[in-house]
């Protein structure tokens, strides 16, 4: 029973030192503990296999290296991980990658917070794992 009243534990990689912050605030209040924050795709891909977190949330359209690079090492060292994908980009091209890399989420800018916490809590109980999810 103590299990199911366990943090979850969250890594947030994104570009914008703002959108990080708000979002680490944001998802404690919410009761998740936020293991660590990224500023691009290396930061993402180093620290997803040094903190093994519940859930990642991962912008798409960074510098150096992106959100889809990201993903592709991460399903590399779990193919199970629960990766959420962040971004303001809508085109088909980057949808077909999500999906060809089987994010478990897709998530458009702007965003409610509790929408975000009520995906998170889709994906925990989803009976189908690596079913594609897009929101907007």
């Amino acid at each position: 029973m103590e299990n199911n009243h366990r943090l979850k534990t969250v890594l947030v990689v994104d570009d914008n030192p703002d959108v990080r912050s708000l979002l680490v605030e944001l998802l404690e209040l919410k009761n998740f503990q936020v293991v660590g924050t990224g500023r691009n795709g290396n930061d993402a891909v180093t620290l997803y296999g040094k903190l093994k977190p519940d859930i990642t949330l991962l912008d798409v359209v960074m510098p150096d290296t992106d959100g889809l690079y990201a993903l592709d090492h991460i399903r590399e060292m779990n193919s199970d991980a629960a990766v959420i994908m962040i971004t303001t980009d809508l085109s088909q091209d980057t949808a077909k990658r999500l999906e060809d890399l089987r994010a478990t989420a897709v998530v458009y800018k702007p965003f409610d917070i509790n929408d975000l916490v009520k995906i998170i809590h889709d994906i925990e109980s989803a009976a189908h794992a690596g079913q594609i999810k897009f929101f907007n």
